[in-house]
């Protein structure tokens, strides 16, 4: 017996809709080429504007992009953001509108979501459901991400830095590959802000203390003492003789343990701390020397250029 497939609801409506989106994005996407003949994605923003995941871009020189008409162009760094996974590349404008961001505080799990990229045989695509929708979340290098989007599909390298299109064909984000293969979505809050920043200012101003961190277990009547739940701390392994911390008086061995009154034993949490809104602010570092327990107060350097 034939199975009715007259319903909007069929899969034929839902194939229809899902090439419709494919064909709708398509002038959108580049192919960003890498000098070990590995390929990305990348989404025309505004005219002669590139976004695409700074993690898939290799150089920051001598980038070359494939354009949709199938012309090969080059491309310069305009500027790139490792803390939320954006670059923005500059090339030949082309007659196209600036792309809108959709709003994703809607996205629930269980929504459909396309992702679609382009390489040299042309777009490809993946549609998947979003697996995980939580709120706002720090990267591993400290970077402020509006959302936490997960999906469920299979995506190929080539298509990071791509296009994620909710089923209205409205650009939700950016495509990228987390830990273990993840699926992630840059959410547009989050990209668009970022755009804005890099085509201002070149880069997202980080946080610098100027200090080589390394965790290290304290003695368990030392941390007793200094009140920790935790015998961890961050052991000072360099100092930068022109830094923040150098200014303040830390040493090599010094083993911070406090960050204004909360405890302080994970890099990660370092990283989280030094977001742009730390630049020129003062702290208070609560430390170990020689077992006895200092404060020193610092004021946070921006760095020069993203580390990581």
């Amino acid at each position: 017996m034939a199975i009715p497939s007259s319903s909007p609801s069929s899969l034929d409506a839902i194939s229809d809709r899902v090439a419709e989106l494919c064909d709708g994005i398509a002038p959108r996407l580049v192919t960003i080429h890498g000098p070990r003949h590995r390929s990305s994605t990348g989404i025309i923003w505004r005219p002669g504007l590139v976004l695409t995941a700074d993690e898939a871009l290799e150089a920051d020189e001598d980038i070359l992009i494939t354009r949709p008409d199938g012309n090969q162009v080059s491309a310069s760094l305009v500027g790139r953001d490792p803390s939320t996974d954006t670059a923005l590349l500059r090339t030949e404008e082309q007659p196209i509108a600036d792309i809108p961001f959709a709003d994703t505080s809607r996205l629930r799990v269980g929504h459909l979501v396309l992702a679609a990229g382009r390489q040299s045989e042309g777009v490809c695509a993946a549609l998947g459901i979003v697996a995980l929708a939580g709120g706002p979340w720090r990267s591993l290098r400290g970077g402020h991400i509006d959302r936490r989007l997960h999906l469920d599909l299979k995506l190929d390298v080539r298509s990071e830095g791509g296009a994620a299109l909710d089923i209205e064909g409205k650009l939700v984000g950016m495509a990228v590959l987390g830990p273990r293969g993840r699926v992630l979505v840059i959410p547009s809050e989050t990209i668009g802000r970022v755009a804005q920043q890099l085509l201002a200012h070149g880069r997202i101003a980080r946080g610098y203390l100027g200090l080589g961190l390394q965790p290290v277990r304290i003695d368990q009547t030392v941390a007793d003492a200094a009140g920790l739940a935790e015998p961890k701390g961050l052991i000072v392994i360099s100092v930068d003789p022109n830094g923040p911390g150098q200014r303040a008086g830390i040493k090599q061995g010094d083993i911070l343990i406090r960050w204004q009154t909360a405890p302080l034993h994970s890099i990660r949490r370092v990283y989280t701390l030094l977001g742009p809104e730390s630049v020129g602010r003062s702290i208070a570092l609560g430390m170990l020397r020689a077992g006895k327990q200092i404060s020193l107060t610092v004021e946070i350097a921006e760095r020069s250029k993203p580390q990581g």
